[in-house]
């Protein structure tokens, strides 16, 4: 985590720097004499969006308390090997919910229409997904 904030910072400083060079240098175009707006905003918010990683990747390794598991030499698989959350194997619900989310997607895409069909078909499943065991054969 702190090579990859490292990285991030390093990588902010050049690019505020071109950034700059980059104003500079249009600024001193003897056709146009103006700052090019779209390149000098687009190298900047490239330049915000590093350090935006950078400030993570800081933030990140002070709460972890060091190297993580996977970055040590030393460390065994087991160390590394954090519980996930709890999955069912057999749910077909997840799968229902991506065919709903891509029916809205494609129709707002193609037509109006097919939105309306993939809407009911996300919240049915959605809801489906979540009320999974509290019937059946798995009810808790």
């Amino acid at each position: 985590m702190k090579t990859n904030a490292t990285i991030f910072w390093i990588l902010f400083g050049f690019l505020l720097f071109m950034d700059i060079v980059y104003v500079g240098w249009s600024l001193l175009d003897p056709l146009h004499g103006k700052i090019e707006w779209a390149g000098t905003l687009s190298i900047g918010l490239a330049a915000l969006l590093a350090a935006f990683l950078g400030f993570f990747f800081s933030r990140s390794d002070r709460a972890t308390g060091g190297p993580l598991p996977e970055d040590r030499l030393d460390a065994n698989i087991d160390d590394g090997d954090p519980e996930l959350g709890f999955f069912s194997p057999w749910s077909w619900w997840p799968i229902l919910l991506a065919a709903g989310a891509a029916l809205l997607v494609m129709g707002l895409a193609i037509g109006v229409w097919i939105a309306f069909i993939g809407v009911a078909v996300t919240l049915v499943s959605l809801v489906g997904w979540v009320y999974e065991y509290y019937r059946g054969n798995f009810a808790r």
